[in-house]
């Protein structure tokens, strides 16, 4: 995949992708409900979901096709004093240890052909928090055309083998002011007809 690692230097070098601070908002919001251990951040980009695990006491594996990227997260991770295990490598070519994770992360990346390696890397009650841009009629930022979009109930869908603990689909608004549609999902590798929950107060709920 080469022409995907030329294509997201470029986007990087040239600036098109600014580094964000901020965590996707369900990780922000549910962080005390998620459990702890080790993490995956998938895609990570300049890292802004595994600098905020790795703030948050977790050994973290981030992974993302950008050298330019996992260059920019290593410089902001020496910045915090914060250890990550940066990996430069596509996706697809990416295997993760089966059973590995407490929590795998996964924020704008278009690849649901890759939920069942990863799905797999799961540790028995470990949480998966997938957010991405979802097809809509509504102008919205994100990717100019559909086809790296998910349709509605794409995601929830390709995870109803795990114990789904909140799904929405929504516009939200982002810094800028330009609305995303999104698809946000955690799901847990648990299974039974009776389970325990995480306790959530109303306001950790996406509104």
């Amino acid at each position: 995949m080469n022409d995907d690692r030329e294509r997201w230097n470029e986007r990087y070098e040239d600036g098109d992708r600014e580094p964000r601070d901020d965590p996707i908002p369900i990780l922000e919001r549910r962080i005390e409900t998620l459990p702890d251990g080790r993490a995956l951040d998938v895609a990570t980009g300049t890292g802004r979901n595994a600098l905020f695990l790795a703030d948050h006491g977790y050994d973290v594996d981030a992974v993302d096709v950008s050298d330019e990227a996992i260059a920019t997260a290593r410089e902001r991770a020496a910045e915090r004093g914060l250890e990550v295990d940066w990996t430069r490598a596509d996706v697809a070519e990416f295997e993760p240890e089966p059973g590995r994770y407490d929590l795998i992360v996964v924020s704008y990346f278009s690849g649901l052909e890759h939920l069942p390696a990863l799905k797999e890397a799961l540790a028995p009650g470990g949480v998966l928090a997938y957010e991405h841009h979802l097809r809509s009629r509504d102008p919205v930022a994100g990717p100019s055309t559909d086809r790296h979009r998910y349709r509605s109930n794409d995601l929830l869908r390709a995870c109803l083998d795990l114990t789904v603990l909140s799904y929405t689909e929504r516009r939200r608004p982002t810094d800028d002011g330009e609305p995303v549609a999104v698809a946000t999902l955690l799901a847990r590798r648990s299974s039974g007809g009776t389970q325990s929950y995480p306790f959530v107060p109303d306001d950790a709920l996406e509104p």
